[in-house]
């Protein structure tokens, strides 16, 4: 609906590009003030310079590592003073790299968890008081391979695993607190995150990137690959009074190519 997220402040972590910045638009859209989050500047000036042209308001942005506490608390701390609230979380930052098992160092699980995982828990925590305050809403964006694991991606599908807990846990306090925490399972979506694991798992397999995609849409059974657009539109309407009675459920927008019931 035109206007509906008017007055509502939404802080999109991993906004600046991908599916963040593609929910960080749809939301500014319908009239939100957003603020985007994330760790290279000019990414997140490219990403509001666009928004703005839309006609909506200009994003606020907050550089800052969010594989650290501190960067997590100043973007908190630049929330709480300029607007003193926050209706809407979106844990969207998430860099876990594809490889063969074999090969990838404690670092690099490390690395994974500390940004995906770690920076999604510290973040909900921190706003957890404006979002009762606001009886909000927290959507976590984990990911299909939480639900069908695969060898060359066993980081990322951990990391979604443990997201997939943490969300579920996390809603059972919503319940009692009047806050809305829902996951997004995206499958395979058109973003440069989704080009460079293509380029991971070719060089784990020992082929070209084409084929991998190739090969992907076909194991996957799927027409397409999705665009950010198709996991904004759920965002928008998981974080609408429409879907007020929707709490603790993840929702998989991967064009059916997750095979699991549940």
């Amino acid at each position: 609906m035109p206007g509906e997220f008017t007055g509502k402040v939404v802080v999109v972590a991993g906004g600046s590009r991908g599916i963040g910045r593609g929910i960080a638009a749809a939301f500014a859209r319908e009239g939100a003030q957003t603020v985007l989050a994330a760790s290279s500047p000019d990414n997140l000036a490219a990403a509001a310079e666009a928004i703005a042209r839309t006609n909506a308001l200009r994003p606020e942005t907050c550089a800052g590592d969010l594989r650290t506490l501190s960067a997590c608390e100043a973007l908190h701390a630049r929330v709480k003073e300029r607007f003193g609230r926050c209706d809407v979380l979106v844990n969207s930052a998430g860099a876990t790299k594809a490889g063969a098992f074999t090969q990838q160092a404690d670092a690099e699980w490390e690395d994974g968890f500390a940004l995906k995982f770690f920076g999604c828990v510290r973040l909900c925590r921190l706003f957890w008081p404006m979002l009762k305050e606001s009886q909000g809403h927290v959507i976590n964006i984990g990911g299909g391979a939480g639900r069908t694991p695969e060898p060359e991606f066993l980081i990322g599908g951990s990391c979604n695993a443990a997201m997939g807990n943490f969300t579920k846990g996390l809603s059972r306090l919503g319940m009692r607190d009047g806050v809305t925490v829902n996951s997004i399972l995206p499958g395979m979506t058109e973003t440069e995150r989704v080009e460079q694991l293509f380029q991971q798992r070719a060089k784990a397999l020992g082929k070209t990137p084409d084929e991998i995609r190739e090969d992907s849409l076909k194991k996957s059974g799927t027409r397409r690959i999705g665009r950010p657009d198709d996991i904004a539109e759920l965002a928008l309407f998981l974080c609408s009074p429409r879907a007020g009675h929707i709490q603790g459920t993840a929702i998989a927008v991967d064009g059916g190519a997750t095979g699991a019931y549940y």
